[in-house]
C-alpha cells in the first residue's frame, strides 16, 4: 500500500471517529450542554455537536425582559431543547425555557412520588385560593389547603413563603396543585402524640385559650385542645366562661382526666389548694344560722351562696311554712336570706339549708322541750324564772 493510500485510510478513520464522537441531534430533542459565553442578547452552548448552539434571549426564561447573564453563566451545565438543527445560518437554535418546561414535569413527578416538601412564595390571591410559581410553572393552592387551621383572610398569605407538597399533578393538562395543610396536619399529629405521651392526671400544664363556648373554654396544650368545663373555671359560680378567661389568654391548668381513644382532655383552672371546701368543717356546723345570697332558682328549690365557692340547696319545702307553687313566688336571685345549716356532705360538696327553720329558730327550741318533756307544762319549765314575781 502506497503512502498516499495509507494517509487516505488514516484520514477516513479519523473522520469516522470524529463522526462517532459527535452528538446526533434532531428537532424536538432535549440534550445537556455547557454554557461557553453569555451576552445581553443570547447564550452560546456547547452541546457536543459539530457546531455550538445559540439560545436567543427570549428562549432563556419565561420571565420577560430578563438579562441572560442573570439566568445562566459560563460553565453552567444546562438542559436545552433543539428548536432547529440549522437556523439557516448554520447554527443550532436552542431553547432553555422549553427544556425547563418539559423537564420540570418530570421533576414534579419525582417530587410527588417521593412525597417531598419544598418552598414556594405566594404570588397572587385568586378566586378559591392562591397561586405560586415553581420553576416557572404556575401552581394552584386551594383555599382549603392553605392551612390546617381556619383561614379568615387569604390576603394575609400574599408574598409569604410556605413549605408545601404536591397533592395533584396532571402533566397532560399542565396542572399542579399544592398544599400547605398536609404538612401542618402531619406536624400537628406529631405534636399531639408528644402531648398524649406526656400527660399525667393532676399535673399542671401551660396552654392558650383558643375558643369559648357556653359550657366552657378550650385550651391548646401544644398541639391538642383540652376543655375547661364552666364548673372547673372557678370555685365561685360562673355563668359564662368570658367572666374568667378570654381567647388568647395564656393559662396554667390542671389535668383532671383524659381519654386518648376518645380524644378528650378535661382541664381545671381553679387552684386545688384554694378549694373552700377543704376547711368547710371548721367554718360551718349543722344547726348554725348564717346569711347567704340566692344565686340560682330551680323548680325544686334555690341555691344559696354562703361564701365564694360554697353553695347550699334550700329545697322548695324548706323555703316557707306556707305552701308555695314556685320558688320565684318567694325568692329572686340576689336576695340576702338567713338559713339554717342542715346536713354537710364534704365528699360530694353538698349542704342542705332551710330558710323556714332559720326564721322559726326560737319556736323550734320550745318544740324541742315539748318533745323531750312530754306531759310537762310551760309553767313547770319556767317556774324558777318567775318565782320572784307577784301577780
Amino acid at each position: 500500500m502506497t503512502t498516499d493510500n495509507r494517509d487516505e485510510v488514516s484520514m477516513n478513520d479519523m473522520m469516522d471517529k470524529i463522526d462517532e464522537s459527535m452528538v446526533h441531534i434532531n428537532s424536538g430533542d432535549i440534550v445537556k450542554g455547557t454554557v461557553i459565553s453569555v451576552n445581553e442578547s443570547e447564550a452560546l452552548v456547547n452541546i457536543g455537536f459539530m457546531t455550538d448552539g445559540i439560545i436567543p434571549k427570549e428562549e432563556i426564561s419565561n420571565e420577560k425582559d430578563i438579562n441572560p447573564a442573570d439566568v445562566v453563566k459560563v460553565d453552567d451545565e444546562i438542559f436545552v431543547y433543539i428548536m432547529k438543527v440549522n437556523d439557516g445560518e448554520g447554527n443550532v437554535l436552542l431553547s432553555k425555557k422549553r427544556a425547563d418546561n418539559i423537564k420540570v414535569w418530570d421533576k414534579f413527578q419525582e417530587i410527588l412520588d417521593e412525597n417531598k416538601a419544598f418552598e414556594v412564595t405566594v404570588s397572587e390571591i385568586v378566586k378559591g385560593g392562591a397561586t405560586a410559581y415553581v420553576d416557572g410553572v404556575r401552581a394552584f393552592i386551594p383555599a382549603s389547603q392553605m392551612s390546617n387551621a381556619y383561614v379568615e383572610n387569604l390576603q394575609d398569605f400574599k408574598g409569604k413563603t410556605l413549605e408545601v407538597k404536591i397533592i395533584e399533578l396532571d402533566k397532560e393538562n399542565k396542572k399542579v396543585v399544592l398544599s400547605r395543610k398536609v404538612i401542618e396536619k402531619a406536624e400537628s399529629e406529631v405534636k399531639k402524640d408528644i402531648v398524649w405521651n406526656e400527660l399525667k392526671k393532676g399535673e399542671k400544664r401551660k396552654g392558650v385559650v383558643t375558643r369559648l363556648a357556653k359550657f366552657g373554654a378550650f385550651v391548646d396544650l401544644g398541639g391538642i385542645d383540652g376543655l375547661i368545663h364552666v364548673s372547673d373555671l372557678s370555685w365561685k359560680r360562673v355563668l359564662d366562661p368570658s367572666e374568667v378567661v378570654s381567647v388568647g389568654d395564656e393559662v396554667e391548668v390542671y389535668v383532671l382526666d383524659f381519654d386518648k381513644v376518645k380524644g378528650r382532655i378535661s382541664l381545671g383552672l381553679k387552684d386545688v389548694a384554694g378549694n373552700p371546701w377543704n376547711n368547710i368543717s371548721s367554718k360551718y356546723h349543722t344547726n348554725d344560722i348564717v346569711e347567704g345570697t340566692v344565686v340560682k332558682l330551680m323548680e325544686f328549690g334555690a341555691f344559696v351562696q354562703l361564701e365564694s365557692g360554697i353553695e347550699g340547696l334550700v329545697h322548695l319545702s324548706e323555703i316557707s311554712e306556707d305552701r308555695i307553687a314556685k320558688v320565684s313566688d318567694v325568692l329572686k336571685v340576689g336576695d340576702t336570706v338567713k338559713v339554717k345549716i342542715g346536713e354537710i356532705n364534704e365528699k360530694d360538696k353538698r349542704i342542705s339549708l332551710s330558710i323556714k327553720e332559720a326564721a322559726d329558730k326560737g319556736f323550734g327550741d320550745l318544740a324541742k322541750y315539748n318533745e323531750e318533756e312530754q306531759g310537762v307544762t310551760l309553767g313547770d319549765l319556767w317556774k324558777d324564772k318567775f318565782k320572784d314575781f307577784k301577780f
